[in-house]
């Protein structure tokens, strides 16, 4: 069994879930949950997903991140994806998750950087 953790802050109507370890089809559901409780209960405009800590990631990730997408778009906000691997990155953007999100390297993300970009 793979661990996961999932560490979720907010400044402001951002929310930024730290994520580490590895994402496959045993961990996306714990990682889901995790973050959906919280967008539903103080609906920010902005979420930013932190790979920053992610060694490996199959497709399930790719569904992770277009599920929140989603989730996001029905309350009006938008998806950052910051610090994922270079193989991580070229992945997301082979599965074209670039159209949908901002996928950044930087590691401390400015919200002004990407409200309103996607």
């Amino acid at each position: 069994m793979n661990n996961i953790e999932v560490k979720i802050e907010f400044q402001d109507q951002t929310m930024i879930a730290y994520l580490s370890g590895e994402i496959d089809h045993h961990t996306a559901a714990e990682i889901r949950s995790a973050i959906d409780t919280r967008i539903e209960g103080a609906h920010p405009s902005l979420l930013i997903l932190d790979f920053a800590n992610i060694s490996f990631m199959d497709s399930s990730g790719i569904g992770l991140v277009m599920g929140r997408y989603k989730l996001m778009k029905e309350i009006g906000g938008q998806i950052l994806v910051t610090n994922p691997s270079f193989h991580i990155k070229r992945v997301m953007i082979l599965a074209g998750l670039d159209r949908l999100a901002v996928i950044d390297n930087k590691k401390q993300p400015q919200r002004s950087d990407y409200v309103g970009k996607k």
